[in-house]
């Protein structure tokens, strides 16, 4: 959030059973890229769940690097989130203005 304004969202999906959460979208607004957000976004993910594996499905070049940095491995495109969920991402959580979620659930974006 900047300003009251969502300037960004992370999706992801945990697994208790695997102890595994898996990213599958990271977007920030334009005027915000290069900023750190992405970092702190992804910071502040793994911090709320400091008790999983996180992976990610993204394969777009400046979010792969990101990951890196990150330490998040990123998964075969052909390859489920964990064993325990079909390859199709259908249960996921979301941060930003589409998916609202409890306050305890939200992974927010601050500028």
């Amino acid at each position: 959030m900047h300003s009251r304004h969502v300037v960004g969202h992370v999706r992801y999906r945990i697994c208790r059973l695997c102890a595994r959460g898996t990213i599958s979208a990271l977007a920030i607004d334009e005027p915000f890229l290069g900023t750190g957000l992405d970092t702190r976004a992804l910071a502040h993910l793994k911090s709320r769940h400091p008790d999983l594996h996180w992976f990610s499905t993204l394969h777009q070049r400046t979010t792969r690097d990101l990951l890196r940095r990150m330490g998040v491995p990123v998964l075969p495109d052909n390859r489920p989130p964990c064993a325990h969920s079909p390859a199709d991402p259908a249960p996921t959580r979301t941060t930003g203005p589409r998916a609202p979620r409890p306050a305890r659930d939200a992974a927010r974006l601050t500028g």
